[in-house]
């Protein structure tokens, strides 16, 4: 388990943040928290602490999968959202980029200067990512595209870099990088993402090598994808002592039980999660909607929470909307009971999961 480290007991952290992915509303009746202080977990071996769940900004500027269009209404939308992660506690961001305008990584350093300016407390962690085009091949690369991340985030520093997935050549060179970016100051963590259990064992030791603790490796794993469990990546992250964060903590927004056969997702979505999909997940729907009722808390958080459960798993659920971020502060402060969790773990075996992203099998 990670030590958790309370906020009173800390000083002031000047941090700044693949992002997960998007649960599309709250419940009708939801249950959520907002309290005065929170619980921050180390992030591996590092010296970062962030909270217990965090929020992925993936989405925010996306005009394909999330967003068939990008106006000031979103932008403040967005912007809202991460007010209200800041509010209820949830203080660690993940985002990735590599373009201008409104990207992910520039709204999110908006959002920041824009709460700096008003006067809010608290300090945003932010975490992003390398991604390791093929055109991209040294560890100069590495450093390059940090400093570009940085200029759009309004930012001197991150607190976490990740390698975004394993590179098709270059890994060791990339990961020399990491380590370059420590060294010049320029983040707090290093940490890779859709790493495999070979490919993580290596990075840790070629980073330890230096002196540089992997802090973290940021697969896909929810209740409906735990090939984590499967392929001996979260057993070696809990090995190693390296967090694993969370993406699509909620399948895309499936697990919060907003939708059913009759009635799927549109868009790219709808292919994947199509009316047979959400037929077979119906019974782990029906099932999480009963326990949430008992605790008062909506399918979300019991998603969350579940993985919260399983240990050292840090969810960041992608947040476009204050609503949104204020259910997912809702998941901290109750936990389910062991044998809910297996009884949830259960009736989700009985569903099988989604193609994955193919580089975990790099």
């Amino acid at each position: 388990m990670a030590a958790i480290v309370h906020t009173s007991c800390l000083s002031p952290i000047h941090g700044f943040s693949k992002a997960g992915c998007m649960m599309m509303g709250p419940s009708p009746s939801v249950s959520n928290t907002n309290p005065t202080t929170t619980s921050l977990v180390q992030l591996g071996k590092s010296d970062v602490r962030v909270s217990q769940i965090g929020i992925g900004a993936w989405s925010w500027g996306d005009t394909i999968i999330w967003n068939g269009s990008w106006d000031d209404k979103n932008i403040k939308e967005t912007r809202d959202a991460f007010n209200a992660g800041m509010d209820g506690g949830l203080t660690f961001f993940d985002t990735a980029g590599w373009k201008g305008g409104d990207s992910s990584e520039s709204l999110l350093g908006r959002a920041i200067k824009d709460r700096q300016m008003q006067g809010k407390s608290g300090k945003a962690i932010v975490a992003t990512k390398f991604a390791p085009f093929p055109w991209r091949f040294s560890r100069r690369s590495v450093v390059a595209a940090l400093k570009d991340s940085l200029s759009r985030l309004g930012l001197t520093y991150v607190d976490l870099y990740q390698l975004h997935w394993p590179g098709l050549w270059g890994n060791e060179g990339f990961l020399d990088g990491l380590g370059d970016a420590v060294d010049q100051g320029l983040v707090k963590a290093v940490g890779v993402s859709n790493y495999n259990e070979k490919r993580l064992r290596a990075a840790y030791n070629q980073l330890a090598n230096r002196g540089v603790p992997l802090a973290s490796n940021q697969v896909h794993y929810s209740l409906l994808y735990r090939l984590p469990e499967e392929n001996g990546v979260k057993r070696t992250c809990d090995e190693l002592g390296i967090t694993l964060i969370a993406y699509s903590p909620l399948s895309q927004g499936i697990l919060s039980g907003k939708y059913t056969a009759a009635n799927p997702p549109s868009g790219p979505r709808g292919r994947t999660f199509n009316a047979a999909f959400l037929a077979r997940v119906a019974p782990l729907l029906s099932k999480m909607k009963e326990i949430g009722q008992r605790y008062d808390k909506s399918s979300t958080q019991v998603a969350l929470n579940w993985l919260l459960a399983q240990g050292n798993v840090v969810p960041i659920p992608g947040a476009k909307t204050a609503a949104q971020a204020s259910e997912f502060a809702g998941a901290l402060g109750w936990e389910l009971s062991r044998d809910e969790e297996r009884e949830l773990h259960i009736i989700a075996r009985n569903v099988q999961p989604i193609q994955g992203f193919p580089a975990e099998n790099f």
